[in-house]
């Protein structure tokens, strides 16, 4: 008979593959809050959380001294400018600069309890910070203009006749033009999910200072061509499709800008288009029978903006398809970095969207100047092959940072032998941690959106921020999207269901507290309060051994819903294997064998609180405290090791002394 067992896929040995690569140093980055709010759950769940996670998991791994985690509040942009307009027309007596700083201190205060660590939360526009910023600025725009990079571009800007004044940003809103999208708003030049346009595309444009339709008028800046970059981000996207930590919600998203320039018109303007298609610039028809519109692929931009003219003179409408375009760099915005004067051309300032891209290089200069270290300490993190950066962002920013990052630092290069895989001393390209959308109550919720999201402060209210931190890191948003559903702020909920925020937060507070908790009073009870030391069992050290890899390879690939359900099984089975042992040597009195099940079970702890110490900070550092260790205790050089190994040949341990009732983890704040 045929043995049906011998056809099951072997399983993989863990301690055969080969272990991640992890670089000598690290710079950690989360995409910059605005300046002119609060920070909602979707800023801290959505990517600080995993950025810090991912800060405090590589200094135990490589080394605190050789981590860097910089964010800070993006100052800039028309979005504050039209924030503080509307605050002042209700009352508002302070500058916009008054307005950002208390924004910017609230955010500070908000990621701080949190427990997000950053070495620096700075400001773009505000103290030294923002000093270092503007500075920094200007040297990159001097040099991608003596690069021969920058081009001097006339386009065509809103204009608000009634205002008297160009209007930027958010001082616009219509509908974006680009196929496909399902953005709710869209701005002078961008709609709410990062599409490009030109500002002549917008769908029903109106001045939000009055209400009017605004006009047209020309406008001189400075541009940078991503198109002439297309074969530079066509190797860079192969490059980022290769690598385990890197998502494919990236490279994907970056595709579908790296097709030839289209413009999309409904099948009910076929026969429009084909009285006037042999004066259209030359051009590939694509037509499919399941599909409402036709599509023309053009060449080049020229030629698709030249039938644009074309169609809309003959009231044919469009839209026009993801491509690469112009890269804007310069505005006329007051509440801006000024540009520097290149080529005679005055006046200008830097639009946000691009100086928010180097803003992370800026924050990493200003928190090495404030330790002392030289002017160029920061091209050690941003510009060595040791080392790397990572970006953690949002789905609907990869068109920046995954397109327009790249082409900005290649073109500090130089204009010959340019390179999409940098060489030492040329700036990296980071490794962008993308996450998708975390929903409210399974809507996408925006502070300019119909559903307005909770304020990340205001969940505190309600949950520990390890109970929250644990929770948003298990959801798998580098996956999909997911939505965030707190059993208080649903109206939905039946009295008797569950939480489903406390999911993690009862493996934190029930299990986990549970077993380290046992071992302690156990010790105290039995043992002087000493912590039995000697060889672990070989099953318990292979699973802890397993799971230590296991978790290492999850981290490098920032899939954090694998860890915490790693770190779920594993904690439980702490929990059970003391359960049954302890039960037994209890029923049996025996004290020897009470010394195997805590010397296997603090094993076990010693794992857990090691591998939760970047998920759940603040207690495991009071677990690590009441075990008797300091900071050693976290380093990945010892990770292998035993309680025993740690406590260099000692036959007992000295634990600090638990008090009755006394969590490492609380269930509710005190």
């Amino acid at each position: 008979m045929e043995n049906n067992r011998d056809k099951r896929p072997v399983k993989p040995n863990i301690f055969e593959e080969e272990r991640p690569h992890f670089p000598k140093r690290a710079v950690v980055t989360g995409g910059m809050p605005y300046g002119n709010k609060k920070l909602h759950f979707g800023h801290v769940g959505g990517m600080f959380v995993h950025a810090d996670a991912a800060a405090r998991f590589l200094r135990d791994r490589i080394g605190e001294e050789n981590v860097i985690f910089v964010s800070g509040t993006d100052c800039y942009g028309s979005p504050i400018s039209e924030s503080y307009r509307k605050l002042c027309e209700e009352g508002y007596t302070g500058t916009i600069e008054d307005f950002v700083r208390e924004n910017h201190e609230s955010q500070k205060r908000t990621l701080e309890e949190y427990e997000i660590s950053l070495n620096l939360f700075g400001a773009s526009g505000l103290g030294h910070t923002g000093e270092v910023h503007r500075k920094f600025s200007a040297e990159l725009m001097e040099r991608w203009h003596e690069n021969g990079w920058l081009e001097k571009l006339v386009t065509s800007q809103f204009y608000d006749a009634k205002a008297g004044q160009f209007l930027n940003g958010r001082q616009v809103v219509g509908k974006c033009p680009v196929e496909n999208c399902t953005s709710d708003k869209g701005y002078a030049d961008e709609c709410s999910m990062g599409h490009q346009y030109m500002p002549e595309e917008l769908i029903n444009p109106k001045s939000t200072l009055t209400g009017d339709t605004p006009e047209m008028r020309d406008v001189a800046n400075w541009y940078i061509d991503l198109t002439k970059f297309r074969e530079l981000l066509e190797q860079y996207v192969s490059d980022i499709s290769e690598r385990e930590d890197v998502r494919p919600l990236v490279s994907n998203t970056i595709r579908e800008f790296m097709t030839p320039p289209m413009v999309y018109v409904k099948n009910d303007f076929m026969e429009a288009y084909e009285e006037i298609k042999d004066k259209m610039p030359e051009h590939k028809l694509n037509t499919a029978a399941n599909k409402t519109s036709f599509s023309l692929e053009f060449s080049d931009l020229a030629a698709r903006d030249k039938a644009r003219e074309l169609l809309n003179e003959n009231g044919i409408r469009f839209r026009a398809g993801k491509t690469l375009v112009p890269f804007r760099l310069t505005g006329n915005i007051e509440w801006s970095i000024p540009a520097p004067v290149l080529d005679g051309e005055e006046g200008l300032t830097i639009w946000v969207w691009p100086e928010s891209l180097w803003a992370p290089i800026s924050f990493t200069k200003a928190y090495l100047e404030q330790c002392g270290m030289p002017d160029d300490e920061w091209k050690k993190y941003w510009c060595d092959s040791e080392s790397e950066v990572y970006q953690f962002i949002g789905q609907d920013n990869i068109y920046f940072y995954g397109i327009a990052e790249p082409v900005l630092f290649m073109a500090t290069q130089g204009s010959d032998s340019l390179t999409a895989r940098p060489a030492d001393g040329q700036l990296k390209m980071p490794v962008l941690v993308a996450n998708n959308h975390i929903l409210f109550l399974n809507k996408k919720a925006s502070s300019s959106g119909a559903v307005k999201p909770p304020m990340a402060a205001d969940l505190l209210e309600h949950y520990l921020p390890e109970h929250l931190r644990a929770h948003f890191l298990g959801l798998g948003l580098g996956l999909k999207s997911v939505s965030f559903q707190p059993k208080p702020l649903n109206p939905t909920a039946g009295e008797k269901d569950a939480d489903p925020v406390m999911k993690e937060g009862k493996l934190l507070s029930n299990v986990f507290n549970r077993v380290a908790r046992s071992c302690f009073y156990t010790a105290q009870k039995y043992f002087d309060g000493k912590m039995p030391l000697g060889n672990v069992d070989e099953e318990v050290l292979t699973g802890g051994k397993e799971v230590i890899l296991k978790y290492e390879r999850a981290m490098y690939r920032f899939e954090f819903h694998k860890v915490m359900s790693l770190m779920d099984e594993y904690i439980r089975s702490a929990n059970k294997y003391w359960a049954k042992n302890i039960g037994e040597a209890d029923k049996a009195d025996d004290n020897d064998m009470r010394r195997r099940v805590m010397i296997n079970t603090f094993h076990m702890v010693r794992v857990a609180v090691a591998l939760m110490h970047p998920i759940a900070p603040s207690g495991c550092e009071m677990l690590c405290e009441y075990l008797g260790f300091g900071k050693e205790f976290w380093s990945w050089d010892h990770i292998f090791d035993t309680l025993s190994d740690l406590c260099k040949g000692e036959s007992e341990h000295q634990l600090k002394f638990l008090d009755p009732r006394i969590d490492f983890f609380p269930m509710y704040a005190e």
